[in-house]
Parts: C-alpha cells; sequence; structure tokens
C-alpha cells in the first residue's frame, strides 16, 4: 500500500515536453496544505522517477506522513535509508530557489534524523539545518555543511538569515565554507577540517558557538567575528574586530597589533535548545542547562546536563496560509501550559503573543517571522524566570510598535540569578521585506537575562527603506539588572544604537553600523552633539563592562552631502564601576567619527580605522 500511494504520488510531479519534473517532496504526505511555491525544474527520465518513487515508499513508515501533519510542509525530515541521490537533489533544488532571495517569504527547515549522509548541504536565505542528534557526532555529514552564496565579486555582505547546528562534518573541501554576515549562525558544530566564513571579498559575519574545529578557523577578509565556548586547531585572519570567549585554541590578546579580544571564560551561558529524535522515543526538545565559568563545548564529555521536553508538551504552531495559528490561539496554548514549537513561515499578529508562564520554551524552526500589524509588540513575557526564546525573527508592521520583543514589564524587581531568561538566534527587522514602524526592537526590563547571538536591523536596503518609512528609535533598550549579551549586532537606528540604564550589565562582542542616511545633523543630534552615540551606557548606571566593541560609519546621500558626522561613538557615565575593553571605529567612503568615547580618543576620517584601548582611559600611555 506505501507503494502503491508513492506511485501515484507520481501524478502530482508536473512534467513539461523534455520531460522535467519539480520535486514537491521525498515522501508522500497523506494529505494536502496547498501548493508549494515551485522548486526550480530538475531534469529526469520517467524510469528514474518510478525508482524514486518506489523506494521513497519501501522506506517509508508512518512518521514522514505523521512529521507533515504535525510540522508542516515547510519542515524536511530525512533519514540515512533514504536514496542519497535524491536527497542531494531535493537540496540542490532549495539551493537554487533560495541562493539570491533575500527578501524571500519562504522559509525552510532541513532536520537530519541520526545518521551517515554522504551530502552537500548548502544553507541559504531562510533555511536551517539541523542534525537531530543529542550531539553533534550524531548525525554525521561526509561532504559539507556549507554556505557559498555570494554576490558579485565573492561579496558576502548580505548573506543573512539562515544557520546551521548540531553537525559532524568530514569536508571534502579545504577550506570548507561558511561564508556570511550577520544572522547567520554555525553553533553545535564539529568539523573534522578547516573552515573559513569568508570568499575573500566583503563578509560582515558572525558567529560560531559551542563547536569544535579540528583544524583552522578564521576569515581571510571578514570585518568581524564572534566565537564563544567553542574548541578550535587555531584562528587565522579578520580585520577589524574578533572576540573570543571561552574559547579553547584561542589566538593571544594582542591588542592593538591585532584586532583581538580574549577573554577566557563565559561567565553564564545557556545553550540553545534544539529538536531531537530517537526511534523509541519520537521528537522532543532538549534545553541545555545552564553553565558558569565555562569554556569549550557543553556536549564534549559525556551526557549534557539538561532537560528533555516531548514534543507533546508542545503547541506546534503553523502559519495563516495553513489557516492554522493567530496569536489567539498561540495565547491559548501557552495559558494551557503548553510551551511553543513555531514552524517555518510568516505570522501575521494582530495582538501580541504573551508568555506568562515560567520555563517556557518558545522555539523556532527554519526561521520564522512574527509580524505584528496593529501596532503591538510580537512577543511580550511576565517578568518570570528560566524562559527560553529561541530561532524567530521579528519583523516591524506598518503601525508603530513601542517594541517588537519586550521580557518583562516596566518596574520589574525579581531576582532570576539563578534561573535567568535566555535569548538564542533572535532578529529583529525594521524595513527589508515591507515598511515597519517600531520605537524599540527589543526592550528588557526583567534582570539576569542572557542574549545569545541578536541582530537588531533598522535597515538600509529593501523595500520600505527610507528616514521617514522605517523609523525606529533604538535597537535594544536594557532598563534590568545583571543583564548578559553575547554577540550583540545593532544597526542603523535613529537614536542610540544601544540604550543601557540597569545596573551590572555585561556586553561581550558588539558590532553597529550607525545610520546610513540621517538627513543633516539638524534633524540628527543629541542635544546639539552632532548624533547619537552608538552604545549608550545612563549616566546613572554605577556598574557596567564591555568587551569588543565595533562601531563603524557610512554615511550616504542626503548624510554625505551636508556632511553629517558622529560625535561619540561610545557615551559612558564617569563612574568607578565602568570599564570597557577595546573599542573598534571604522568610517567608510563619507563623513566620519569624531571621539571614540565622552570626547576622548582621535576623530576616525574616510577609511581609517582606530583601535581604542578602552575606559577609563590610561593616563600614563
Amino acid at each position: 500500500m506505501l507503494i502503491f500511494r508513492n506511485a501515484l504520488r507520481i501524478l502530482y510531479f508536473s512534467f513539461d515536453d523534455t520531460s522535467v519534473f519539480q520535486v514537491s517532496q521525498l515522501h508522500s504526505t497523506g494529505r494536502s496544505s496547498g501548493p508549494m511555491k515551485p522548486f526550480p525544474a530538475l531534469s529526469v527520465t520517467m524510469p528514474i522517477l518510478l525508482i524514486l518513487a518506489l523506494v521513497s515508499g519501501c522506506h517509508q513508515t508512518a512518521g514522514p506522513n505523521a512529521t507533515e501533519a504535525l510540522l508542516g510542509t515547510r519542515v524536511l525530515v530525512f533519514d540515512d535509508g533514504m536514496d542519497m541521490p535524491a536527497i542531494q537533489a531535493r537540496l540542490d533544488a532549495l539551493h537554487e530557489q533560495q541562493q539570491l532571495d533575500e527578501f524571500s517569504d519562504e522559509r525552510f527547515a532541513l532536520l537530519f534524523k541520526p545518521g551517515e549522509y554522504e551530502l552537500t548541504v548548502t544553507v541559504d536565505y531562510y533555511v536551517q539545518a539541523a542534525g537531530l542528534g543529542m550531539t553533534p557526532g550524531d548525525v554525521r555529514i561526509n561532504g559539507a555543511v556549507q554556505s557559498v552564496s555570494s554576490t558579485s565579486n565573492n561579496k558576502v555582505t548580505t548573506m543573512f538569515w539562515r544557520g546551521a547546528e548540531n553537525f559532524y562534518v568530514e569536508p571534502d573541501a579545504d577550506p570548507m565554507l561558511w561564508a556570511v554576515s550577520q544572522a547567520a549562525p554555525y553553533r553545535r558544530m564539529h568539523v573534522a577540517g578547516n573552515i573559513n566564513f569568508d570568499k575573500g571579498s566583503w563578509a560582515s559575519g558572525g558567529v560560531l558557538a559551542n563547536s569544535v574545529v579540528e583544524g583552522r578557523a578564521g576569515l581571510t577578509t571578514g570585518q568581524q567575528w564572534f566565537t564563544r565556548n567553542s574548541e578550535i586547531g587555531h584562528w587565522e585572519g579578520g580585520n577589524w574586530n574578533r572576540v573570543f570567549v571561552g574559547v579553547e585554541g584561542a589566538p593571544p590578546d594582542q591588542w592593538p597589533d591585532k584586532p583581538t579580544t580574549v577573554v577566557e571564560h563565559t561567565p553564564v551561558i545557556r545553550e540553545k535548545p534544539f529538536l531531537t529524535w530517537t526511534e523509541t522515543d519520537g521528537y522532543s526538545v532538549f534545553v541545555p542547562a545552564l553553565r558558569r565559568d565555562s569554556r569549550g563545548v557543553s556536549w564534549r564529555d559525556g551526557a549534557e546536563a539538561g532537560a528533555q521536553i516531548p514534543l507533546e508538551r508542545f503547541h506546534v504552531a503553523h502559519p495563516n496560509p495553513d489557516n492554522r495559528d493567530n496569536a489567539e490561539s498561540i495565547n491559548r496554548a501557552l495559558a494551557e501550559g503548553k510551551h511553543l514549537l513555531i514552524t517555518p513561515g510568516i505570522y501575521p499578529l494582530d495582538s501580541a503573543i504573551e508568555v506568562t508562564r515560567a520555563d517556557t520554551v518558545i522555539l523556532g524552526l527554519g526561521l520564522p517571522s512574527l509580524v505584528p500589524r496593529t501596532g503591538k509588540p510580537a512577543l511580550t513575557t511576565a517578568d518570570v524566570g528560566g524562559m527560553k526564546i529561541a530561532g524567530i525573527m521579528l519583523d516591524a508592521g506598518p503601525e508603530r510598535s513601542p517594541s517588537l520583543l519586550r521580557v518583562g514589564i516596566e518596574g520589574s524587581g525579581a531576582d532570576h540569578a539563578e534561573n535567568p531568561t535566555s535569548l538564542h538566534d533572535l532578529y529583529c527587522r525594521v524595513g527589508g521585506p515591507h515598511a515597519g514602524r517600531t520605537e524599540a526592537c527589543v526592550v528588557i526590563h526583567s534582570g539576569d537575562v542572557i542574549g545569545d547571538h541578536l541582530w537588531l536591523w533598522r535597515a538600509d536596503h529593501g523595500d520600505g527603506v527610507a528616514w521617514d518609512v522605517n523609523p525606529a528609535r533604538h535597537g535594544l533598550m536594557v532598563n534590568g539588572d545583571d543583564v548578559t549579551m553575547y554577540g550583540l549586532f545593532d544597526e542603523h537606528f535613529q537614536g542610540y544604537q544601544t540604550l543601557w540604564t540597569g545596573e551590572r550589565g555585561r556586553t561581550y562582542f558588539y558590532q553597529s553600523e550607525i545610520p546610513y542616511d540621517p538627513p543633516s545633523v539638524k534633524q540628527w543630534n543629541d542635544n546639539g552633539r552632532p548624533g547619537f552615540a552608538s552604545y549608550k551606557v545612563a549616566d546613572s548606571v554605577q556598574a557596567h563592562r564591555a568587551w569588543g566593541l565595533g562601531i563603524y560609519s557610512f554615511f550616504q546621500g542626503e548624510a554625505a552631502a551636508n556632511g553629517v558626522r558622529l560625535e561619540n561613538s561610545v557615551e559612558v557615565p564617569d563612574n568607578p564601576g565602568i570599564e570597557i575593553s577595546h573599542i573598534v571605529n571604522f568610517a567608510g567612503l563619507n563623513g566620519g567619527i569624531n571621539h571614540v568615547v565622552n570626547g576622548l580618543g582621535p576623530a576616525t576620517d574616510v577609511g581609517e580605522l582606530t583601535l581604542f584601548d578602552g575606559y577609563p582611559v590610561d593616563e600614563s600611555d
């Protein structure tokens, strides 16, 4: 019966006069949820097509049908009993479709069950590739897990919004490429070889986290990179700013001869939750335990500490095209005590998703986008501990929101030090796919929150992009105490990119381009000072620390014509508990930055790179 159903599946493929078909799936589905965007055509003969259908049937059980019903048509699940050339053809077709589709509405998750695969897995826009094992070694790829797409002359400065995690890779190229910029993490990976994070041209990455690279890891021309809790054979390259926290094999700190910042241990971290699968238990989500003063990966020695949550305890959300979920249905499930797994797609929201229960897990698959349409946030939480929010995109809508993500409520004061909330791989956009408006992207009122890779972006290109068309004041506002950020990317906002009013905050690696498009200093000034500092710590704060801050100016258009400059890249109070280690400034083709911090440090003019030790300034230098 299974083989018969798959043979009938041939009718679902569409042919043209040259025997070309468009593959929709490797397995039959048992139900239809509407047409998919066609994949690039693959030329085959009828016998090959029949063989593909029969092979699929021979290996099929109830699992794939149940998987599609549960996770949707944009989650593609593979096992090593499937035909490898057929899987490769599916992956290649998706690569052709997504490689240059920067503002696509499509979203995909490629999930690989434990086993060994002879494949080249190429990851492009809005694609997440993930192994479903408990450790990277459970899913072995002999070939590549790579990002290789580029624009002209091997530039990858716009290769955003993708990710790979939880694989062991035996590369068939030296080096393997994960050539990316922002919002493209490579995490929980084991690479038995060398890896490079650019293609020898413009690049603006990036994040390597909780990973092992046995050989060389590094850059040839990339601007900056952040590596956390990893083990690398050795590191080479990088131009402006590279930061290593809790990394075995990190290069020596040779600042300022080389723009490198090394912190030996990670003070507090919870690794990102991830989906797993076993033959006996099916799908579940593993939530790694909190670690303190850590170095190296979390999964190297024996069973990893953490909690396994069966998928039955999750509400699995599906996007509106399937007429499945909206804010009301999601909030109802959360109120009933469910966790939330968000499948790939776009989720327009007329009200905010509200998380009120401690320890709730919200996990996105395939970079789902939440889009508030009525001037409300996309997601809000109560002031409770232990929440894990991971793998989602937040796109500003047509009505101005106060924020896209709000953690806690104004005046929050509870102590969550023993059970902090953590945010992982969160990406906010204001403009780009469409015009959007918000006061801020992320506002954190709760204390003890951990940020593990955020990219907050007021769009500088795409649709709905102009000074008055995609207004947004701040990327990040931190009002809670004891908040820690690892890998914070925050760009192009019209006020302070980052505004910190909470006590004892910490940032490990910061990348920020100030806005390209201020019309004039008259319209863009902070009480008469040209522009707004990118990284601003409020005057009332007594204690704050940061390591490896990179702030760059690239004024264009009216800003360039009107001679716009930035007064200070960083502003902090002159209090004994304030310490900033290593600040990088760079100025592009127009304008520049007058001072590094608080009126101190040299001007950075067109084409110049300034490496500044930090704050307070050592008067003996």
